[in-house]
């Protein structure tokens, strides 16, 4: 590795990156997928020859990827590396901090999302950068959502003034998720519909499929939970199919679960159980942590779907599920749910 190669690896990382959050989504992940081995070469020679704002760069450019790809173990790595560098561009640090922080969120590691949130958003105040700021304040609320909804909700419409004072439309998106969220655990219902179909709308608009995929599995949580079973199961398709077009691994294990829950209800427990176990089976993969509005919905299938189906018959079609290639249970969960 030299710098031309590094240099060059980083601009191409920079525009793929940029190329996920829209309609060539896929593409932009296979060439990063292509390329992937190399950029991480550049990325340590960038930290070896004391490339910090580089390496920061290179980290921040690869963070959708990780995201995406559920990688959460190798981003954590490498955003150590790149922040353990000394000096660089304050902004590029606290937003590498900012998204260095959803890497151990979504491995259940709170205290150390923590951390990374809190150092964003030190820095981020320090400049005075609204848009980071409201990151850093949607990071927080995250990890708040596991321990104290009401704080989470509080912080939740911190994040959006500062994304509406500032013309933040991406601060804006995010809040209106997260007070989506907040809404559907604290169990009003109505409010969560109404901000996540805002947050839908929103990310329709500019073409964001990654985004579409996971605010259309959210929002069928609720029109679940609200007895429209048509409805939850329209978005839940909709997710699960936008998410296999654009290659897509994170938001599957929730469309899996919700589609679950779907089926569950409507009696079809065998087809559930086996979605269970695809769900499952991609969580564990990546050490993932279910995240505080999907926990208690896989906890309750995992509670009644053994009563509803017998035990051993749940553990034959959950194992099934497990074993099941992730195209195969794609497919499964593609197809129309059928009422046993």
């Amino acid at each position: 590795m030299d710098e031309r190669a590094a240099t060059s690896l980083l601009t191409s990382a920079e525009e793929a990156s940029a190329g996920i959050r829209g309609p060539d989504a896929k593409a932009a992940l296979e060439r990063l997928e292509t390329d992937y081995d190399q950029l991480l070469a550049a990325l340590q020679w960038f930290v070896d020859q004391g490339r910090t704002d580089h390496a920061l760069r290179l980290t921040n450019a690869l963070y959708r990827f990780w995201i995406t790809k559920q990688r959460f173990e190798e981003g954590a790595l490498w955003f150590d590396r790149a922040l353990d560098a000394p000096g660089g561009d304050q902004r590029l640090r606290g937003q590498a901090s900012v998204n260095a922080g959803q890497m151990p969120f979504w491995l259940g590691q709170d205290d150390r999302a923590s951390e990374l949130f809190g150092r964003g958003l030190a820095i981020a105040r320090e400049l005075d950068d609204a848009p980071l700021i409201s990151q850093a304040i949607g990071g927080q609320v995250r990890v708040e959502l596991r321990m104290d909804v009401a704080q989470a909700r509080r912080l939740a419409r911190e994040a959006l003034e500062v994304s509406d004072a500032a013309g933040d439309v991406a601060g804006r998106s995010n809040a209106l998720h997260l007070l989506g969220v907040g809404a559907q655990i604290a169990g009003d219902l109505p409010a969560a519909r109404e901000w996540m179909s805002q947050r839908l709308a929103l990310v329709r608009d500019q073409g964001n499929q990654f985004l579409v995929s996971s605010e259309a599995s959210n929002l069928s949580m609720v029109e679940r939970q609200l007895g429209n079973l048509d409805a939850a199961e329209s978005l839940a398709r909709e997710s699960l199919s936008t998410s296999a077009t654009i290659g897509d691994r994170f938001t599957v294990p929730f469309a899996f679960s919700g589609l679950a829950s779907i089926a569950s209800e409507r009696g079809a427990y065998e087809r559930a159980a086996t979605l269970v176990g695809a769900a499952e089976a991609l969580m564990e993969a990546q050490h993932m942590a279910w995240p505080p509005d999907e926990r208690p919905h896989y906890e309750r299938l995992l509670a009644t779907l053994p009563v509803a189906m017998g035990a051993a018959k749940f553990e034959l079609a959950r194992s099934a599920g497990k074993a099941m290639p992730t195209t195969e249970a794609i497919e499964l969960a593609l197809e129309r749910s059928p009422t046993e």
